[in-house]
């Protein structure tokens, strides 16, 4: 069998297209949905262009054609969606109902990677309102796929270093603090930080894999594993300076919250799940998942002392 062809819907985005480039070079013939809907915004229209200099098809399709999207779908092997889950940016995970209608119809499609790339959330069915929704809404897509008997590979990728490491998981900023930082609790709780060009790796890795079909990719690169304190430590090092630390207790960290507004809210009330009760890395990996960095252990993925050299 040669590898499967591919359709990334949301490739213009912040993984979807580190998706894209993924797909290409580990030689897979690669598709993106090409939305009528772009209009004006020329930087996702040349980012698409790009991608077609690179040996990329373009393909036109809009949610709001279902029969353009079982078009596009037929052309390939491989559904993977990157379309937006962030508040701050565009909550759009729900679009995706429309995408497994198109799957079912098509009948082709050998697995379907929704647009997860975050924390399980099969496992926070207790998350704090109002930022529930995002993992809600995650589930409600799981539950169309798994009715609609869709193959599927669920990515479970921790946290962005974009987002989190590069700001040593400070709130209101992505570059790290050079003299004073603040620490969720005793900053001592394990989470996971991956560079997102390695999320992309690993993604493109399953596709294919047996061992991954109908199970959730948990990417949990062992020297990736870290506590918010051993992260600043490891900025600190860089920087050959010790920062002033405030610790923020979980009590003053939801009032802290409270008075934000609700998109920063839904974003930000992940942080207590992450940090005040170590969410990511509190659970063995039972039998409907598996460990990405143990099922591809020729990937060289970027460790954060040298992720954060950077910024120096």
């Amino acid at each position: 069998m040669g590898k499967s062809k591919v359709l990334v819907v949301g490739g213009t985005g912040y993984i979807g297209r580190r998706i894209v480039k993924a797909s290409l070079e580990q030689g897979h013939e690669t598709y993106v949905i090409q939305r009528p809907e772009l209009g004006l915004q020329i930087e996702k229209l040349q980012r698409l262009l790009s991608f077609k200099k690179q040996g990329a098809h373009l393909v036109e399709a809009s949610f709001s054609d279902h029969k353009s999207l079982v078009d596009a779908i037929k052309k390939v092997d491989v559904v993977i969606s990157a379309i937006s889950g962030v508040h701050i940016r565009s909550h759009s995970i729900g679009l995706q109902l429309k995408l497994v209608d198109a799957i079912k119809e098509a009948g082709n499609v050998k697995r379907f990677l929704p647009s997860e790339f975050g924390l399980d959330p099969a496992r926070m069915g207790h998350a704090l309102e109002p930022g529930r929704v995002t993992f809600d809404d995650k589930m409600a897509v799981r539950k169309a796929i798994e009715e609609a008997n869709i193959p599927f590979t669920y990515i479970s990728a921790n946290l962005f270093a974009g987002y989190f490491a590069g700001s040593l998981s400070q709130m209101g900023s992505f570059v790290p603090p050079r003299d004073k930082v603040h620490l969720f609790g005793d900053g001592k709780l394990k989470a996971v930080f991956l560079d997102e060009d390695d999320v992309a790796t690993y993604t493109i890795k399953t596709i294919d894999d047996p061992l991954t079909l109908n199970k959730t990719l948990y990417l949990r690169p062992q020297e990736n594993i870290l506590s918010q304190g051993e992260l600043i430590g490891i900025w600190e090092k860089l920087i050959g300076k010790e920062l002033e630390k405030t610790y923020i207790s979980p009590e003053g960290f939801l009032t802290t919250l409270k008075g934000l507004d609700y998109k920063l809210q839904v974003g930000i009330g992940h942080f207590y799940h992450i940090f005040y009760e170590g969410c990511l890395t509190n659970f063995e990996i039972g039998e409907d998942g598996e460990e990405a960095s143990k099922l591809y252990p020729e990937v060289n993925y970027t460790r954060m002392d040298e992720y954060l050299k950077i910024y120096v």
